[in-house]
């Protein structure tokens, strides 16, 4: 069915009417639409709902169905339901995540402005904040809002899909890590945690302009997290 709703598609989108004044693309009725096509109303409506759930199709009440750009919604459950069954394992998400991560830091030092660093460096101090405080719920919202703002930062919907799909399935596993980081480690002479403070090389670096200061800095902060030793509650 791939290759058939792949060659569907482009006959859909040589179909789809341009709605004045906006970006929309609506598509015909769909008996307009079957006798286009040449399909039956039940084969037509069957690769449609598959579009549709892949998030390529939206359908609006009383105005028709309209070609889309998806979301994250599909790539989340394509990963998650892969891990479930086995497919996919959560080390290679996790190496994954890693390599994405790298790149996009690289990537954000040659387009970070003055207020995506200061933004940056907010986050750091929130999780800082936030940790000493003992707000470890905080803190992890703060260190994903980080990762998150950083992906904006290079604005690739393709490397934003991943990384939504990736975050989504390690979510948890993130969170449980940093609680078992603040349990194992020890506080610094300023009564920070390595875990937090780590992120501030990846701000400095962006400030800087430097890709390549970036990239190490993002390794060293996966390295930092790796190397922690596993809390004693799990």
């Amino acid at each position: 069915m791939t290759t058939t709703l792949e060659t569907l598609v482009s006959r859909l989108v040589a179909l789809a009417v341009e709605e004045e004044g906006s970006s929309a693309r609506r598509l015909p009725p769909e008996r307009e639409l079957g006798d286009a096509l040449g399909m039956s109303r039940g084969a037509l409506r069957e690769h449609l709902a598959v579009l549709e759930r892949l998030g390529f199709l939206h359908r609006t009440q009383g105005r028709g169905t309209y070609i889309d750009a998806p979301g994250d919604d599909f790539v989340r459950s394509y990963f998650t339901i892969a891990r479930e069954l086995g497919y996919l394992t959560d080390s290679q998400f996790a190496e994954s995540r890693v390599l994405l991560e790298e790149a996009v830091a690289e990537a954000a030092a040659a387009r970070a402005t003055a207020i995506d660093v200061a933004h940056l460096r907010e986050l750091v101090d929130q999780m800082v904040a936030a940790t000493r405080s003992g707000d470890h719920e905080a803190a992890f919202e703060a260190d994903v809002a980080f990762h998150r703002s950083l992906q904006s930062m290079v604005d690739n919907p393709v490397l934003r899909l991943i990384h939504e799909g990736l975050s989504h399935v390690l979510r948890e596993t993130i969170r449980v890590r940093r609680l078992d980081a603040v349990a194992v480690e020890t506080l610094d002479a300023d009564g920070v945690l390595r875990t937090d403070s780590v992120h501030y090389p990846i701000v400095d670096a962006l400030e800087a302009g430097d890709a390549e200061a970036a990239r190490a800095a993002m390794r060293e902060h996966f390295r930092n997290w790796q190397s922690l030793p596993i809390a004693a509650h799990r």
